[in-house]
């Protein structure tokens, strides 16, 4: 198997396109695993077979070598042994070196649930005794992404380069942000992918580039020095 440098979780298809897919992009030829929680089918506009097929497409865009659905139930997500294992199977399978999970202060129930179970399951994922026939392991970092929020970032990474790509990979799901029947929803005001943008410009402003995307960490960033490349700006 190849290696995974980043594993991406998200609650629904489009997740981590919207929180991260500039970074996905920017570490694709590293190796990158996107693994969708659900299908989505609570949607109020699509299905998941057409959600997939975005997904599909996005994914192609974003140049990520896999993407897995885990098939949980859509507005079911919550922390049981069963939900547990089913994520600690992915992480102990793929191996990542970083695991990236939303921001658990998301208005969507689901986006913070799916925080939730990452976390739950990393620990679990580097236990011995939690056997399922695979060895155990955890990865050197576990950051947050950002949804429909902007909370204060640990750090931003620098996308301007491949924000194209994230532009690309957003246009995909058209039945989200684009339908042209279907319902109403936040995801398909003529301010959402704006906004979306202007989060990810305000983050390149503070560190001095184009675009940026922000991650959290709840833990303290290690440095073995102050000589370490570390800069705000």
């Amino acid at each position: 198997m190849a290696e995974t440098f980043i594993l991406a979780f998200g609650a629904h298809p489009d997740d981590v396109e919207l929180g991260a897919g500039a970074t996905c992009a920017l570490h694709a030829k590293d190796g990158v695993v996107i693994c969708d929680l659900t299908a989505a089918e609570m949607s109020s506009n699509g299905n998941p077979e057409l959600r997939w097929k975005e997904a599909t497409i996005a994914s192609e865009e974003l140049g990520v070598g896999a993407r897995i659905c885990l098939g949980l139930q859509d507005r079911g997500l919550f922390v049981t042994a069963d939900t547990i294992s089913a994520l600690v199977k992915v992480i102990r399978t793929f191996q990542p070196h970083i695991i990236l999970a939303p921001h658990a202060s998301d208005r969507h129930p689901d986006h913070g649930q799916c925080a939730n179970l990452v976390r739950e399951a990393l620990f679990s994922s580097g236990l011995r005794k939690h056997e399922d026939g695979l060895t155990p392991y955890r990865p050197s970092a576990f950051y947050h992404y950002f949804i429909n929020g902007m909370e204060k970032a640990t750090f931003a990474v620098d996308v301007s380069s491949v924000y194209e790509k994230k532009r690309a990979a957003l246009a995909a799901y058209s039945s989200q942000f684009y339908p042209s029947s279907g319902v109403h929803t936040a995801l398909t005001r003529s301010s959402f992918l704006p906004m979306i943008e202007g989060r990810d410009r305000i983050f390149g402003q503070a560190i001095g580039s184009d675009f940026g995307e922000g991650f959290w960490q709840a833990d303290p960033l290690y440095a073995s020095s102050l000589k370490a490349n570390i800069r705000s700006f």
